[in-house]
């Protein structure tokens, strides 16, 4: 009995592995990182305290650098001109590594010791020294932006996004970031889209669409990334699909409701694309985008007074949309010319001609919609050739 006493009192406080002892030693990040790829370490305790020496090294380049910040801070306030370089590429590298190190030292710190306890021996110190300074991985990134890294950028913003949601950060204080986070993961999203790593692009667009402000644009990138890489008709299905997903949780984003319709448009699948419209507008009737197409689709059919009942219709649901009322008056136009009533025909016109103007009045460069021939044409069909309201179309139309 005393022998067995012995034995479980030597391996209840045994020491720590000799190759722990080694990690503990090292010097610097990398020899210590190349030290645990090898090391065989005794059990989930050993193999947390070794990645918690990762992180106090890569610490020491981030307090030795954030010191130096804070000395050129003190002596530009004080005007002693006495400014030191900082190595600003070398303390955002310290700080990815050492949120990456200690996220590995948490899964292991996470663990239950030898007695089946949970008894995280690092994570609150370990969240609250790196949780302050992840801040300076948004500043660096955006001055790599403005420097062309969109390597580092994607580096340095990724990791400032990916840890906010790691379970070693969730009893910080996320409320301050909260004013810019959306910012930065829409911007960081499209990063990654150029990247071509979609799967962190969208990843990145997710979280943006939880930012009010953010949340159109990271919507219509994200259907754009994901629309972008459509190689065959199965893809294309497959993109249907994921549009359709997203129109089942938003049916009243236009957005979504556009992309859906032009991919059945190019699938040329007029029936879904026709169910489509006439479904949203029995429960959205003043939808603009459902108007709009459905006004597209009637012009497409050479339909022009099918195409202006529509687009009337559009047109006040956003009045400021110079393309509607280029194609509506166009329609008009299309109408007047057809007409044998005189009567019926100059109403025609008047009505196309407002509309044209309205045009020209939100697009007086034709950036949107190329409204100077239509135009031209509907004062010519209400005035004649020889006007001057004809003339100054005219003029207008090139």
């Amino acid at each position: 009995m005393m022998a067995l006493a012995l034995i479980a009192s030597a391996t209840a406080f045994a020491g720590d592995s000799d190759a722990l002892k080694a990690i503990k030693k090292a010097k610097t990040y990398a020899e210590a990182a190349q030290m645990i790829k090898t090391a065989q370490l005794a059990n989930d305790e050993e193999r947390a305290a070794a990645y918690n020496k990762l992180v106090d090294l890569a610490m020491d380049k981030v307090s030795k650098e954030t010191g130096t910040m804070a000395e050129n801070q003190a002596a530009a306030q004080l005007g002693t001109g006495k400014v030191s370089p900082v190595d600003t590429l070398g303390l955002a590298d310290a700080i990815c590594n050492a949120i990456d190190a200690a996220i590995e030292c948490n899964k292991y710190d996470q663990l239950p010791n030898a007695k089946g306890k949970v008894k995280p021996q690092f994570a609150e110190k370990n969240a609250q020294r790196l949780w302050s300074i992840r801040a300076h991985l948004v500043n660096i990134g955006q001055d790599e932006a403005q420097k062309g890294n969109s390597a580092a950028v994607l580096k340095y913003w990724g990791a400032f996004l990916d840890s906010a949601t790691d379970p070693l950060f969730a009893s910080q204080n996320h409320e301050a970031e909260k004013g810019y986070i959306g910012q930065v993961a829409y911007y960081t999203g499209r990063y990654a889209f150029d990247a071509k790593d979609l799967d962190r692009a969208n990843k990145y667009f997710d979280i943006a669409m939880q930012d009010p402000e953010q949340k159109k644009d990271a919507l219509n990138f994200k259907i754009f990334a994901a629309g972008s890489n459509l190689k065959s008709k199965a893809d294309s299905l497959q993109f249907i699909d994921q549009l359709k997903g997203l129109y089942a949780n938003d049916p009243e984003n236009d957005v979504i409701l556009d992309k859906l319709f032009s991919m059945y448009d190019g699938l040329k699948d007029k029936a879904a694309q026709t169910a489509l419209l006439d479904n949203h507008l029995a429960k959205y009737p003043n939808s603009f985008a459902a108007l709009a197409n459905k006004g597209m689709m009637a012009i497409a059919e050479n339909n022009a007074e099918e195409g202006a009942t529509w687009l009337r219709k559009a047109a006040v649901a956003s009045p400021e949309n110079p393309v509607i009322q280029t194609y509506l008056g166009t329609c008009l136009s299309v109408m007047a010319g057809a007409s044998e009533d005189a009567a019926k025909r100059k109403e025609l016109y008047r009505e196309a001609i407002q509309a044209l103007d309205k045009a020209k009045q939100l697009d007086p460069g034709k950036a949107q919609a190329n409204w100077g021939y239509n135009r031209y044409q509907a004062y010519y069909g209400l005035y004649g050739a020889d006007a001057p309201e004809t003339k100054a179309a005219e003029a207008d139309s090139h």
